[in-house]
């Protein structure tokens, strides 16, 4: 952990890596990946994980983690308010346990036993004061966190959390711009229709989303091919 074996230089490098992969043009699973990794090697942990509260279904799914234990992996998820993960989302405060293997409110002690997890600790990941996920990580060998641990874990936590809306953002926005470009697409292709076959503004956009419907393609690749071959005609 940073006390040991990180440096504050460490901890700032960290921090830079990551800033560097929010502000690219990756895919958030690479993002996640590269921050888990990150923090693995900053805080000098066995495991980091992030997990993702679905709030539809009110739980969190493990979405990110650099282990590479087929055991780990594996799907797996937890209620808010069930086992550490949940705990740390519901009371949105985070959670230090010396032995996992030892504590009641730990609920994967056969998984932690074989893979020979100890101590563990587990931040809420927030931003614009809204909990949207958990970040937590271990250690092999009995470890007591301090302060400056769980500040550390807590900043890379909240750089993913922004990760992750940012993200979520830029996908919203794509898919407006998609949209609107699609629609004035089906609308140039209906003047057209409506020009050059004497069609009401009803019978193109009809004609338009039965060849859609028919050769099973969007109906902006139908009106795009009915202005292309206006425009070559």
């Amino acid at each position: 952990m940073p006390v040991k074996g990180s440096s504050y230089k460490e901890y700032l490098k960290a921090l830079s890596e990551i800033s560097r992969a929010i502000t690219s043009d990756r895919y958030i699973e690479d993002i996640l990946k590269l921050i888990v990794t990150v923090a693995a090697n900053a805080m000098k942990a066995e495991i980091c994980s992030l997990w993702l509260l679905d709030e539809t279904k009110n739980e969190l799914l493990l979405r990110a983690t650099q282990s590479m234990s087929e055991d780990y992996v594996g799907k797996r998820s937890f209620k808010v308010g069930s086992g550490i993960v949940g705990c740390t989302a519901e009371t949105r405060q985070p959670m230090v346990i010396e032995n996992v293997l030892e504590d009641a409110r730990y609920v994967e002690k056969k998984l932690a036993k074989k893979e020979g997890l100890v101590s563990m600790m587990s931040v809420p990941m927030i931003t614009h004061d809204k909990v949207c996920g958990v970040f937590i990580c271990y250690t092999n060998k009995p470890y007591a966190f301090t302060q400056s641990d769980i500040d550390m874990l807590q900043t890379i936590g909240n750089q993913a959390a922004v990760a992750i809306v940012n993200t979520e953002l830029m996908v919203k926005t794509r898919v407006i711009q998609e949209e609107l470009e699609s629609r004035k697409k089906v609308e140039k292709a209906k003047g057209i229709l409506m020009k050059e076959k004497g069609l009401s503004e009803e019978e193109a956009f009809n004609l338009i989303r039965k060849s859609s419907m028919n050769k099973r393609v969007t109906m902006k690749d139908v009106a795009e091919a009915i202005i292309l071959s206006s425009e070559i005609g």
